[in-house]
């Protein structure tokens, strides 16, 4: 082959090389750019705007109802249960008819009773008579003094059987009205716990029934050292005494209870196996709705804080110590700044410091998030609220 031949065939090779090679670039590049993954998604985060009003501080206790006065309704007498005058859990009236006993038995007692007296009656006015006839013929030595020192015997013997008598014509009397067995308070009755035909009698081992007077109410409580000398020192500062704190009701379905209450009983000591006060606070209950038995939430308002800002519990990260809120700015960035909390209010949280009003914080979402970070944002959408009877205690506690 000529020497231009040869470089004519070696040209052709190269060309043919340099095209494979600018082919297979094409390749690859398409390759990688059509498995090259897709840029990452902006974060959709849920925000609160902080929420500046005046907070109450406020302590609270577990209470448990009990009736202001507890009438325990018992027999008096023996004898057969012939009637029940009240419907259970009814009011009652002082005075008003509860119970029956079968009265025969006592009737008789008593029409026997006031034969007997009448018997000792007959006989004192004889005596009686007989010693003011004696008296003058003694004074004239009429009689002997034996005849005056027995009439005058005769008289004092009939004056004491009546009066023997008179005992047991009022005891007669009593037992009589035993029979009838009447509430001593105003208040709500409960249900009975003897049956019609029952042999009752003092000595039974269960009462007949309670009535408990319910308004107002007792609240009983237990309050610590620490919340005690609080409560008293709060107290004094503005002039007046623990016992005159204001106290409201939650009850378990989470209502406030319309009517304040304020402190009954504080006991004179502290019970050594608890470490606490035992309380007792009254409430109004003019519709009887409170009833013994019940339990509910006491609340003493210590003081206000007045423009405070509050953000809910789960937009606080506490992390070696330090509280971190992640807050949203104008361009949907992220600035995670520390902040500095006071109390808990419900499901809120105080911030002290850090935070300004009206600034968007991250309430869930704050996972996904950092500094400097774009993010989308949708309002906050609380969780449900538990229901009555599950719900958490707050942490306004001193």
């Amino acid at each position: 082959m000529t020497p231009m031949l040869k470089n004519i065939s070696v040209g052709k090779h190269s060309r043919r090389y340099a095209l494979g090679l600018a082919s297979l670039a094409l390749l690859l590049t398409a390759a990688c750019e059509k498995h090259q993954a897709p840029p990452p998604a902006t974060p959709v985060v849920q925000v609160v705007q902080a929420a500046q009003r005046d907070v109450p501080i406020y302590m609270e206790w577990i209470g448990a109802m009990d009736g202001n006065v507890n009438a325990v309704i018992r027999p008096q007498v023996t004898g057969y249960l012939i009637k029940q005058n009240y419907r259970e859990g009814d009011l009652v009236k002082k005075g008003q008819l509860l119970f029956e006993i079968d009265p025969r038995t006592f009737e008789a007692a008593f029409d026997e009773a006031k034969g007997v007296r009448a018997q000792k009656l007959a006989r004192y006015e004889t005596t009686t008579a007989n010693l003011s006839r004696i008296k003058p013929l003694a004074a004239k030595n009429a009689v002997s003094q034996k005849d005056l020192d027995d009439a005058t015997g005769a008289n004092q013997s009939a004056k004491a059987e009546l009066e023997a008598a008179d005992a047991n014509l009022k005891t007669a009397k009593l037992n009589l009205g035993f029979t009838k067995i009447t509430s001593p308070v105003t208040g709500i009755a409960g249900i009975a716990k003897a049956q019609l035909g029952d042999l009752l009698s003092p000595s039974m081992p269960t009462e007949l029934t309670t009535v408990s007077v319910v308004d107002p109410i007792k609240v009983y409580f237990n309050l610590s050292e620490r919340e005690y000398l609080k409560i008293a020192n709060a107290a004094i500062a503005a002039g007046s005494k623990p016992e005159n704190v204001p106290l409201e009701l939650i009850l378990v379905d989470g209502s406030v209870y319309p009517h304040q209450g304020k402190v009954a009983v504080l006991n004179r000591q502290v019970d050594v196996t608890t470490g606490t006060f035992k309380v007792a606070a009254l409430f109004p209950n003019p519709n009887n709705l409170l009833r013994p038995g019940q339990y509910g939430k006491v609340r003493a308002t210590m003081s206000t804080i007045k423009g405070a800002l509050l953000v809910p519990q789960r937009a606080i990260t506490e992390m070696q110590g330090k509280y971190l809120v992640a807050v949203v700015g104008a361009d949907n960035k992220v600035d995670i700044r520390p902040v500095r909390v006071g109390e808990r209010i419900g499901t809120e949280w105080l911030v002290s410091e850090g935070l300004k009003p009206d600034e968007k914080v991250i309430a869930e979402g704050t996972q996904k998030v950092r500094s400097g970070m774009t993010v989308e944002t949708k309002p906050f959408v609380p969780a449900a609220a538990p229901a009555a009877g599950g719900e958490t205690k707050p942490a306004a506690k001193g």
